[in-house]
């Protein structure tokens, strides 16, 4: 079992790759891991080194991929935060490629662009790269909700709206979609919710909504969903076992009181 993995990597704490690459290996799932951006620490500290790669040497890291013949023995490829709208493109032209030397492969989609706390925070052209040539590639697309809302321009805060949104992903050839960090209108007090849409019917997972906001659960989330698809298990049990492993990894975060992700028992 392999998956192809093409995200962020910083220095400290977990975020992209950092908070994906081990509990995808915990798993039992190899990874082949590919750096969009190598950063000291995610950008809600003060300070922030290192840079967004350029995107020839993104290119040029994704062909060593392709020679070395992963793509053919990947079951799943998963693409998380991108950097730039060059990255992006690079990022599609070789999604484009390995769909079509592997059919079978499962591709899975972060669609990394904000967040309600921080609106927007990746340069312009991103949602264009997103919307237009990646989305459209996707078995399955795993937003938070302001990331869905921007993808489709449909307000998702209730069931109907969701259901619209995730309509509106199909059209564009996505079949299912992974809603995170769900509050909708009759969502419990208290409580935040994982929403599985697919064929214009809803799974949803809900989990106590604890008063700690670490970075990077999205992209642990989203790695967990992809070792799950990567092992043969069906999405909307992928999700649900996703679901509980990010729930775990946040109640042990929150016992440790510690700033960062609590990745290791």
């Amino acid at each position: 079992m392999l998956i192809i993995s093409i995200q962020s990597q910083v220095v400290h704490g977990h975020v992209g790759n950092s908070a994906a690459v081990f509990p995808m290996q915990a798993e039992g799932v190899n990874v082949a891991a590919v750096p969009t951006a190598l950063l000291s620490n995610h950008p809600h500290y003060p300070t922030m080194r290192g840079r967004i790669l350029d995107a020839d040497l993104v290119a040029d890291l994704l062909l060593g991929v392709e020679e070395r013949g992963l793509v053919e023995r990947a079951s799943v490829l998963v693409t998380g935060y991108l950097g730039s709208p060059a990255i992006g493109a690079a990022v599609a032209d070789f999604v484009e490629r390995a769909m079509g030397r592997n059919p079978g492969l499962i591709y899975l989609c972060d669609p990394v662009m904000g967040d309600d706390d921080l609106g927007v925070f990746v340069a312009d052209g991103m949602a264009e790269v997103f919307g237009q040539r990646l989305v459209p590639m996707a078995s399955l697309i795993s937003p938070n909700q302001f990331e869905l809302e921007l993808l489709t321009g449909v307000k998702a805060r209730d069931v109907a709206g969701l259901l619209a949104a995730a309509e509106a992903i199909e059209g564009r050839g996505c079949p299912g979609v992974i809603a995170t960090g769900c509050e909708l209108a009759d969502t419990p007090e208290g409580q935040v919710e994982t929403i599985f849409v697919t064929g214009g019917e809803l799974v949803r997972f809900a989990t106590p909504r604890l008063p700690i906001r670490p970075c990077g659960t999205g992209d642990l989330l989203t790695g967990l969903v992809a070792a799950h698809l990567a092992k043969g298990i069906a999405p909307d049990e992928a999700l649900r076992r996703a679901v509980a492993g990010t729930f775990e990894v946040l109640k042990r975060t929150e016992a440790a009181a510690a700033e960062e992700m609590r990745l290791v028992r």
